[in-house]
């Protein structure tokens, strides 16, 4: 005899359906730890990782010293093209015989015009140089017999840059001649912005004289006119065949014990702007998708698992990372643990590169908590239903 209200049928049916779930949680279990047994051969161990398949490092750009970019001394007082000068020359106690003060401007012949006296070639010359050049040409030409000349220097010639990519203010830059180098470029142009790589492409116009920047590489390219730059034990010597392009990595460029990159008028700056490919994080975690990999910074595994708000079953612990390697048809994959990860940070907490898959597996350990779960929900329904 039931009791009232309670209708047998229905109870029957509510322990029929906690049978099935026990059933359900038992074989799952069972067929887990049958597949716990089977590892494949090209599953690699995180302990043992092999260097091509380790993760690059990621430089920050932020951090590196930029001032390892500047350009040799230059002695500003040697005269260029398109200079303005200021001439001085005293022929007598009596100011009114003497010529009024010019500012000519050095020509593309690398001459410069003066009233009376005509050109005089000053490329090249110091200040002091072109004092003595101009007075021996005045009493050469039988102009003046002992002039006294000044010459300063009015207006230095500036270099138009233009900079472009992946700095704060993308633009044409005016740069002083003698400082016309990568360094005072970015500095020029705001520096370098968050998402900026390591990698900076120069074009200068052909022709001109430049100080050729130090090589540590051939060049490449189908056209071979594009040479690799870094730093070497060489110095910098003045040429008239600069290369008319070269790249730069700063990485290495920053490290070095000084180089040259003197950029032309006319020249152009390309910042590599980065964009990394996201990371999936799927398994058991709280929240499964995809994540962007962060520019200039390293993420590791922890960190991805922390991004998906953790895992979704206080007993996972296996993880395999797919990771795809260049030129390769299949990915590799790496096994790893959490808890490992957190014990051996160094080893096991790995540093993922762009594209990865973080998969938080299923093991023996996390179904029979699914399980317990399930049965005691399960239990805990049924037994409402008594009561």
């Amino acid at each position: 005899m039931t009791h009232v209200g309670r209708d047998s049928s229905a109870l029957s049916v509510r322990f029929r359906r906690l049978q099935w779930r026990f059933f359900v949680a038992q074989a799952s279990l069972f067929v887990m730890i049958g597949l716990s047994g089977c590892v494949s051969r090209d599953i690699y161990q995180a302990g043992d990782l092999p260097a091509n398949l380790q993760a690059p490092h990621v430089a920050n750009t932020k951090k590196l010293d930029l001032s390892g970019l500047t350009t040799v001394a230059y002695n500003n007082e040697i005269i260029d093209y398109g200079d303005i000068l200021e001439v001085q020359i005293l022929v007598g106690l009596n100011t009114k015989y003497n010529p009024p003060v010019m500012q000519p401007r050095v020509n593309e012949a690398g001459a410069i015009l003066l009233v009376n006296i005509g050109e005089v070639p000053v490329r090249g010359l110091d200040l002091p140089t072109a004092e003595s050049a101009i007075a021996a040409t005045c009493i050469q030409r039988q102009i003046y017999r002992s002039p006294q000349v000044t010459v300063s220097m009015k207006k230095q010639r500036t270099n138009m840059v233009r900079v472009i990519g992946a700095v704060k203010s993308p633009g044409p830059v005016n740069l002083p001649r003698g400082s016309s180098d990568l360094f005072t470029a970015l500095v020029a142009a705001g520096g370098l912005a968050d998402d900026a790589g390591t990698v900076v492409d120069v074009r200068n116009p052909h022709g001109g004289s430049a100080i050729q920047p130090d090589r540590i590489a051939g060049g490449f390219g189908n056209s071979g006119d594009i040479t690799q730059v870094g730093h070497s034990l060489g110095t910098a010597v003045r040429t008239n065949s600069a290369p008319s392009a070269f790249r730069v990595d700063l990485v290495s460029a920053t490290k070095g014990t000084g180089g040259s990159y003197n950029l032309q008028d006319g020249a152009t700056v390309n910042v590599e702007r980065r964009d990394p490919e996201a990371i999936r994080v799927v398994g058991l975690v709280n929240k499964p998708d995809r994540y962007e990999y962060p520019v200039g910074e390293e993420l590791r595994l922890l960190d991805a698992i922390a991004l998906a708000n953790g895992t979704s079953n206080k007993a996972a612990n296996k993880v395999f990372i797919v990771r795809q390697l260049p030129n390769q048809q299949q990915p590799k994959v790496i096994e790893t643990s959490i808890r490992e990860a957190k014990r051996n940070g160094e080893m096991m907490n790995l540093l993922l590169a762009p594209g990865d898959t973080v998969s938080v597996e299923q093991t023996p350990t996390t179904v029979l908590l699914d399980s317990i779960m399930l049965i005691r929900f399960g239990v805990g329904a049924s037994l409402g239903a008594f009561f």
